[in-house]
């Protein structure tokens, strides 16, 4: 199975936060709940992330516990733990209801056009979008499709999508096992 190694992860992290924190959106109303105002602060900064990875897991029309592991684990990675799985859970089912009600192609174009100007966040959406695609060790054409799409919508040519995933392949192979010697 692939995974993206921490190491990965904490340096997509990193470029994110280095860009500074985004303004906020949506002023809570007085009367939310406190675990509400921070879903919803979750949501303006995780969710087109989250849902270029679900977009990416439901391509094949199947959605395997693996890719599930892949998305939880890049999303407690990316926010330093602090997103819960109840959050995670809640970002997944409203993707899923999206993608239901409005179609994959207007989601897929609602996504890119949340992460389009903001050059760091596409290419970490690009990569996580490759990482739930390299999930399962089987990259469908479906998938390859979806890759492709994401990566034309946010502008990301084929010289820099190879060397984005160039880096995630050799951060993989450095952080793999050593195989055991035979004799």
């Amino acid at each position: 199975m692939i995974w993206l190694s921490n190491s990965t992860l904490a340096r997509l992290r990193d470029q994110l936060q280095a860009r500074g924190q985004r303004p906020s959106l949506i002023a809570p109303e007085p009367n939310m709940s406190p675990e509400a105002v921070e879903l919803m602060g979750i949501v303006a900064e995780y969710g087109p992330l989250c849902e270029a990875m679900y977009l990416m897991m439901s391509a094949d029309g199947q959605v395997s516990n693996d890719e599930r592991e892949v998305l939880k684990g890049a999303l407690r990675n990316l926010s330093g733990d602090t997103i819960r799985t109840a959050h995670m859970e809640s970002m997944l089912d409203q993707a899923g209801k999206s993608v239901a009600e409005h179609g994959r192609e207007e989601r897929m174009a609602e996504v890119i056009a949340a992460l389009h100007e903001d050059r760091p966040r596409a290419e970490v959406a690009f990569v996580l979008a490759a990482a739930i695609a390299f999930a399962d060790n089987a990259i469908a054409d479906q998938e390859n499709e979806t890759l492709n799409q994401l990566a034309e919508g946010l502008g990301i040519d084929e010289a820099r999508a190879n060397e984005l995933l160039d880096g995630v392949e050799q951060d993989l192979a450095a952080n793999e096992p050593e195989a055991p010697e035979t004799d």
